[in-house]
């Protein structure tokens, strides 16, 4: 009886998209460079396990095995495909007989770089993927660290002949740089997933996931690099069995929206309706949150909610939800407006629209499989893991806009570990610097000073500063206690050998200014060449004065000491005589002038005073009033 409700279920979903749905096949483009007869481009729809190398490219020789070429058993000997000459080995093994995982991890342990299955007849390409359910899956599908993709069935006889004929090197380049978009410099993604936890393999390996990726999920989001949609799928039950026990515990809203029974048994544990509801709390968590733009709660709350209520512990419910959703400080009545009533016989707005995005339009084919990481809106074929997704979201953005997040070691591709990538390198410094793209010969910055060059052949240190790293590449020599550098603060770039020495900056030599007669050409000179300079000495009782190239007598005559004393009295009486000048002549003279300005605004003592006039008549008696 349960396995009948799931068949209903599964088939109200395909009926209700079969009119209209269609499945895109991601493709990477594979390109024949080797043999000229055969130089061509194909398609090849990429693996949904592994390590797809998106973002770069693959050059590699093929090799097809001469017996077991479906790959099913293990390769005999060490590494027996591994590549003999520079190039690593691309795989072609023959499609039938067991898993395409399986294929791959035994060409993988057979040193293989990537693997190249033909299909068995000609139809349209289709998604490689990896086991549902399989006890020996578990080994090996997470090891499988290399691509993979599925080719049509006359390509693959066209390798098989030219390796046939034996005319030299079968050699193929796989190109992922264009299998992801980059519109622009945001990328966004969505994950297509549930919050049971007890579907086996698929649920654990999407929650390890959740898990180990939320760090760069959040810091991505709030960097504004990202743009991030969890969704989830969910099925319907066909009206007419609306009623019936089964659509009544797997679904909500009267059927509209179904979940499978997460033990498969509709007698025991939790129901299908148990984990619609679950799911649409998710998708109202994220709502919530990115309406008070704090939309990485979202991996948060899945993360807490996994570990606090889990199925297995019997805490999978409402409460549990709801405590989760106190502790990281959401609203909860917005979350309880948002999900509505799941007994009402209506629409859910929010689980509404999840069911016709899981419809493929444009790029994006119909979502079949969970989980689903779809990136600007392009199905991601891979190992769903923290650093392979990271990889795929990073070839996401357009180069040069890459955030630091892309550029840190988890993505290198250690090729400057190998002859230092082709690139420059002097000492310590170099130019080489991987990538999740592969490696970059770029002239680099270290400690604020930057180089300038091709970063191949050369890069030369520019700027202030540039003589404390490596001594700006420029000569440098101590010797007898005296240190002289071709580098100098002053300028900008270049070397130029110091004052002293001659040469191209790079290599000084010692300038002898004796034999060259730059120096100490003097009467009774004589040179002596120092490491940098040169020593002059005089003859006699004289001293060597530098700067004019002369000598002088070191203790002077009488008559010069006479001369010189006459010369200083003169000096010195020119000097009295000026001063008694001053104070005499210059001082009276002026002293003059001011009395002459001043006498214009005031009477002075040696001047008369000016005649009084009054209008009072004098009284008799002598006496005036």
């Amino acid at each position: 009886m349960a396995l009948l409700g799931a068949l209903l279920l599964a088939f109200a979903f395909t009926t209700s998209s079969v009119c209209w749905a269609h499945f895109v096949v991601e493709k990477s483009s594979i390109k024949v460079l080797s043999p000229l007869s055969l130089r061509s481009k194909h398609d090849g729809a990429i693996g949904n396990f592994g390590v797809p190398k998106y973002g770069g490219i693959l050059v590699g020789s093929v090799a097809y095995p001469g017996k077991d070429a479906n790959g099913c058993e293990a390769f005999d000997g060490d590494k027996p495909f591994k590549s003999k000459s520079s190039r690593p080995t691309i795989l072609l093994l023959d499609r039938g007989g067991c898993y395409f995982a399986k294929k791959v991890w035994h060409g993988q342990q057979a040193g293989a770089a990537a693997v190249l299955i033909a299909d068995n007849i000609e139809e349209p390409l289709i998604t490689m993927d990896s086991p549902m359910e399989s006890t020996d899956a578990d080994g090996y599908i997470e090891k499988i660290g290399i691509p993979s993709a599925l080719i049509e069935r006359s390509f693959g006889e066209s390798l098989k002949e030219a390796l046939k004929k034996k005319e030299g090197e079968v050699i193929i380049e796989l190109d992922w740089r264009e299998s992801m978009p980059h519109p622009d410099e945001r990328v966004e993604y969505e994950f297509w997933t549930n919050s049971n936890d007890e579907c086996g393999i698929r649920c654990d390996e999407q929650m390890n996931f959740v898990k180990n990726f939320k760090g760069h999920a959040q810091i991505l989001e709030k960097g504004g690099y990202t743009l991030f949609r969890p969704h989830y799928i969910t099925w319907y039950c066909p009206r007419a069995f609306v009623e019936s026990n089964q659509c009544k515990s797997q679904c909500i809203n009267r059927g509209r929206y179904c979940a499978p029974d997460p033990e498969q048994d509709f007698g025991e544990g939790y129901d299908g309706k148990d984990v619609v509801v679950e799911n649409l709390r998710q998708l109202c968590v994220h709502r919530v949150a990115n309406e008070g733009n704090r939309s990485w709660v979202w991996w948060d709350y899945v993360t807490d909610f996994h570990i606090r209520c889990s199925m297995k512990e019997k805490k999978y419910s409402k409460d549990c939800g709801n405590n989760v959703i106190k502790s990281l400080g959401l609203p909860i009545d917005k979350i309880k407006r948002c999900m509505g009533d799941p007994e009402d016989d209506v629409d859910n707005e929010v689980l509404k629209t999840e069911q016709e995005l899981q419809i493929g339009r444009g790029s994006r084919g119909d979502v079949t499989i969970l989980p689903t990481l779809v990136i600007n809106n392009v199905q991601y074929r891979g190992k769903l893991e923290r650093t392979a997704v990271l990889k795929a979201l990073c070839a996401g953005f357009k180069e040069g806009t890459d955030p630091p997040v892309c550029l840190s070691a988890d993505l290198e591709t250690n090729e400057c570990h190998e002859n230092n990538g082709g690139c420059w390198r002097d000492s310590n410094v170099t130019a080489c610097r991987d990538t999740f793209r592969g490696r970059v010969c770029e002239c680099p910055s270290v400690q604020g000073v930057q180089y300038k060059g091709d970063g191949y052949i050369s890069c030369e240190a520019f700027g202030p500063g540039r003589c404390a790293i490596g001594n700006g590449n420029c000569w440098s020599k101590s010797q007898k206690g005296r240190t002289f550098s071709a580098c100098s603060e002053s300028q900008l770039s270049g070397c130029s050998c110091p004052s002293g020495f001659h040469g191209d900056g790079h290599t000084c030599e010692d300038v002898d200014e004796c034999k060259e007669r730059s120096a100490c050409q003097c009467d009774g000179c004589s040179c002596k060449n120092t490491w940098g300079g040169y020593d002059c000495k005089c003859t006699g009782n004289h001293i060597y004065i530098a700067q004019h190239d002369a000598c002088i007598e070191r203790n002077g005559s009488r008559l010069g000491w006479f001369v010189t004393v006459l010369v200083l009295a003169a000096v010195a009486g020119v000097a009295a005589a000026g001063y008694i000048f001053y104070k005499y002549r210059l001082r009276s003279y002026m002293d003059s002038e001011i009395m002459a300005i001043m006498s214009q605004y005031m009477p002075l003592d040696n001047h008369n005073p000016p005649e009084v006039h009054t209008d009072v008549q004098p009284l008799r008696g002598g006496t005036t009033v």
